[in-house]
């Protein structure tokens, strides 16, 4: 798990976890003794926000040497502005575990390190909790659980380290995913259409009369030239052409369609673990 420095994680830590204080400068003093070993040179917490270690700067006691320490081996006193490295005794102690450095990673190798000399130092009897044996240990399977003495914290030393737990938030983003164009095309077909028409002709029908034969006067013989009869003759023609109407009107619109989307994480809560020894009475309550 990849550690982060705590302003790194947490820009505004000094408001959100320590009420406007600041860890970063509290003396350092081994176990519950006046020796100090040093000062709060920066806190170290995993991506999900929690606190791992604290790095000691130890400043003249071995020089030059920034050590980390386990938050669950420190107990804070915020009035006094110290904390009491309950797991680092001794200077001896000290010298065995290997220096940080802020430019290297923190991998797993070197955190087993620091962890061995707390181990080797019996930080875990102070605890009712039982670590894993070394040899469970694995890089593959680690987790912070299983060193919980080393990690855990707790109200009594731990007054001003927030809480966390994880919440499932359900958001939805708005993102195009297409779009309809609608526009028009001009077709083609043949149409056919039949009129029926009418035109006029004359009929001239020459018959022989019943007095065909029959002499006439001189007088009642009229014989003359030029026009008898005048009739007009009419016909239809065909009148076929095109016209433009309107056929449909088409709407473009859009519908929301509205549908459910289900999904789940598994959360994580943060609980304090509250021990007591003998007849202490721990009043817990929110405020």
């Amino acid at each position: 798990m990849a550690l982060q420095k705590l302003a790194e994680f947490y820009p505004n830590y000094q408001e959100e976890i320590f009420a406007g204080d600041d860890i970063k400068g509290f003396d350092v003093y081994a176990g519950d003794s006046d020796e100090k070993v040093g000062t709060v040179y920066d806190a170290l917490v995993d991506d999900t926000g929690r606190f791992r270690y604290l790095v000691i700067d130890t400043g003249i006691w071995i020089f030059g040497k920034k050590v980390l320490l386990p938050i669950g081996s420190a107990r804070f006193d915020y009035g006094s502005r110290r904390v009491h490295a309950t797991g680092l005794r001794n200077k001896a102690q000290a010298e065995q575990l290997p220096a940080y450095n802020e430019l290297e990673p923190l991998d797993y190798d070197r955190e087993e390190q620091v962890r061995g000399v707390y181990r080797n130092e019996g930080t875990a009897t102070a605890s009712t909790a039982t670590p894993a044996t070394p040899a469970s240990y694995d890089r593959s399977s680690y987790s912070y659980d299983m060193d919980r003495p080393l990690y855990e914290t707790n109200e009594q030393q731990h007054q001003n380290l927030k809480l966390y737990e994880e919440r499932l938030i359900a958001n939805k983003h708005r993102a195009k995913t297409g779009e309809v164009a609608v526009g028009k095309r001009v077709e083609t077909e043949t149409a056919r259409a039949s009129v029926p028409i009418e035109k006029e002709r004359v009929v001239i029908d020459r018959v022989t009369p019943v007095e065909a034969g029959r002499v006439v006067s001189v007088g009642e013989a009229d014989f003359q030239s030029g026009e008898v009869a005048r009739m007009e003759v009419y016909e239809e023609t065909a009148d076929i052409h095109k016209e433009a109407f309107v056929r449909e009107e088409v709407n473009v619109r859009k519908e929301v369609v509205r549908s459910t989307v289900e999904g789940e994480e598994t959360l994580r809560r943060e609980e304090l673990d509250v021990k007591t020894d003998g007849t202490a009475v721990v009043d817990n309550k929110a405020i």
